[in-house]
This record gives structure tokens, sequence and C-alpha cells, in this order.
């Protein structure tokens, strides 16, 4: 059996308390964000949430590419699709889902910075001792380094995965057996064959 590498899957519920309590630090610290930049695509929908929970109806994005799917990484993060919103002399919360090295939110905050706001802060759900950029708000802080898969990339991770095994599944039966040996992942059988009928789509280059 190949070596595991290391998965964590998050459910939805668990992604709308985290974002609760994402908001009450943010209001805590006494930064009154006045639009909030979600970055493409991870961190759209904890953006949706801090919107509701902060009082802020102003949201835009901006892309960043940086991985594909099942956890490949690309050479280096680079904005895909840049800001189309004003944010000039607004104070901006940036909201991404994990951040894992820092290049993500290095590239974004730089991009950020080239429309003049008065002040960026970032905010994650989860953040990894291996990134060299800190974000300004965190939930969750990841001492043991595995890759984190949220209720919004179940079927683009995971169509990664099935493509990179040995011998990639056929069926439920055979995905659910190799994605617990392999990932320590566990999903339902519907899920398993929606992703099944999905997954030679996530063979072609990957355009963001």
């Amino acid at each position: 059996m190949a070596e595991r590498f290391p998965c964590e899957l998050i459910s939805q519920g668990l992604v709308y308390e985290m974002c609760w309590e994402l908001a009450a630090k943010i209001r805590d610290s006494g930064f009154a964000a006045e639009i909030v930049v979600a970055v493409a695509r991870g961190g759209f929908a904890p953006a949706r949430y801090l919107c509701d929970f902060l009082g802020i109806s102003a949201m835009t994005s901006i892309k960043i590419q940086h991985y594909a799917a099942g956890g490949k990484k690309q050479q280096r993060a680079r904005v895909r699709f840049p800001l189309s919103g004003d944010i000039s002399g607004r104070r901006v919360l940036l909201v991404d889902d994990v951040n894992d090295t820092g290049d993500t939110l290095l590239a974004a905050v730089e991009h950020l910075d080239s429309f003049a706001p008065s002040q960026i802060r970032t905010a994650v759900l989860h953040e990894k001792l291996t990134t060299r950029q800190r974000a300004d708000y965190r939930v969750v802080e990841v001492k043991e380094w595995h890759w984190i898969i949220y209720p919004w990339a179940i079927v683009e991770d995971i169509s990664g995965f099935l493509q990179q095994m040995q011998r990639p599944p056929s069926t439920p039966e055979a995905a659910a057996k190799q994605l617990w040996e392999e990932f320590g992942v566990r999903l339902s059988e519907t899920q398993l064959t929606r992703i099944l009928a999905v997954r030679d789509l996530w063979l072609r280059e990957p355009e963001g």
C-alpha cells in the first residue's frame, strides 16, 4: 500500500461555525472593513459568510492561481483574474480558505496595494506553519501539515486524487477503499458516484 497523503475533510457546518468565530475575532480587533475581497475560488464561501456576520454588503474577488486538482502545486502564485472593483481609499478585508505557503496572500496583497486602499487585513480559516506570510486573522493554526478538503473543493480534489492512483478505480466501492487507504478520506456512495461521473473533466489543463 502506498504511503498515505494526509487529508482532512471539512464539513459545511464546520465552515459556518469557523466563519462565525473568525468574524468575532475581526470585530474584537476593532477593524471595520468597508469591502470584502475573496480570493477565488476557495475564499468565496468564507467571504460571503463574513459579509453576513460583519454587516458588509460590498464584496468582490480576485483569482490567484497556485494549486491544481488533487493538490498539485504549480510553480508560483500569480494573479489570474485581477480586481475589477474600486477599493481606492477603502478598508479591505482579504479572505481565503487556507494559508498554506503564504504565496497566495503575498501575491494578492501586492496586487490590491496597487489600487491604493487605505488598509488591507487578511483572514483565513486555516493557517499552516509552512506559511511565510501570516494572516492577520485565522481560526485554526495547523501544526502538522496535511491537505484540507473544503466542501466546495471535494469534486476537484478527489477527482485529482483518483487520477493520480496507479490503478484509478472505476466503481464507488473501489474508490472508497483506495481513498481511505491512501488519503484517509471517507465519502458517501452518492458523492463518489457523482465524482466518478465527472472526474475526466479534470484531466484537461486547469484554466483557473
